[in-house]
């Protein structure tokens, strides 16, 4: 099992020196992945902007949306600005696709709501995978370009946590970019078993098996107040009172022997991935994690 970090774009008061040392410090560890996901109506970081600084930050990672909402964007700008961004980081690039669950962020760039489905993200993708071939989608002198370095684009993630959701993509993902909230591994274990029957379905290899959890190191419970904290502000679209009920069952927090006994419990199951979301900047937590994860690395 390969262990990514996801960088801190949903803390507050971050700054450029701030984001690069993240991305160089998980660049020199020994992480699968660095991943960033997106939000509009938020004060987090531009992710396609974001992506550009992120190839130019990091050279061995492999970089990963967590996710991208295709419905908030023009496909072929989209299309052009992921071939790019797989062009900079020489390939590197991974892109995680979801609907997206906020309605202010279609809001906030006047995308229609009732494109907020798989079928609106699957039209979006085919749009996407005809540009990266190459393919004339405008009636222009050449096609929109750049190619992206990886053939046929770069390798595609569904966002999900449900069922449905996994069967619709698997037509057009190579595999999944969920999120766990509770940890409980059997239950994300029956998603991935949907994923692999919905894969050989449609004739495919097995998927790519990621999911993704909150997190906090340290001891006593400054951890778990950490963990909501960070919840209270990022999920600022649901109340407060249900944020509340719902933090201390929500992610991880403890040591480091604690968490390398919940990775291997996921690891048990057949995950091939793990995204883990920092609920702090302090850049000690990656620091703390990649020993962790160098148990994973042999």
């Amino acid at each position: 099992m390969q262990i990514g970090m996801t960088m801190p774009v949903m803390e507050p008061n971050l700054d450029a020196a701030t984001l690069k040392a993240w991305a160089r410090a998980i660049d020199d560890g020994p992480f699968s992945s660095l991943c960033w996901g997106e939000r509009i109506a938020f004060d987090n970081p531009e992710t396609l902007t974001l992506l550009g600084a992120l190839a130019a930050w990091t050279d061995r990672v492999r970089l990963v949306t967590t996710v991208v909402v295709p419905q908030l964007h023009d496909p072929v700008m989209l299309a052009k600005a992921l071939a790019t961004g797989d062009m900079l980081c020489g390939g590197r690039l991974t892109v995680g696709l979801g609907v997206g669950g906020r309605a202010e962020d279609y809001r906030a760039v006047a995308a229609d709501p009732a494109t907020q489905t798989m079928r609106g993200m699957a039209d979006r993708v085919a749009v996407m995978r005809r540009v990266w071939a190459g393919e004339k989608v405008t009636e222009s002198v050449v096609p929109v370009g750049p190619r992206p370095m990886q053939s046929g684009g770069p390798t595609l993630l569904v966002g999900t946590i449900g069922p449905k959701t996994v069967r619709s993509a698997a037509q057009w993902a190579d595999g999944l970019a969920g999120t766990t909230l509770d940890l409980d591994v059997d239950r994300q274990n029956e998603l991935f078993d949907v994923a692999r029957t919905a894969w050989a379905q449609v004739g495919k290899p097995p998927p790519h098996l990621a999911t993704s959890f909150w997190f906090a190191m340290g001891d006593g419970d400054g951890p778990r107040a950490q963990v909501h904290r960070h919840l209270r502000r990022y999920m600022n679209w649901i109340p407060a009172d249900v944020v509340d009920a719902m933090a201390p069952m929500t992610g991880w927090a403890g040591s480091e022997n604690e968490l390398l006994d919940v990775l291997h419990r996921f690891e048990d199951v057949g995950t091939d991935e793990i995204h883990l979301i920092p609920t702090s900047s302090d850049i000690d937590q990656v620091r703390r994690v990649a020993e962790v994860a160098k148990e994973f690395t042999t």
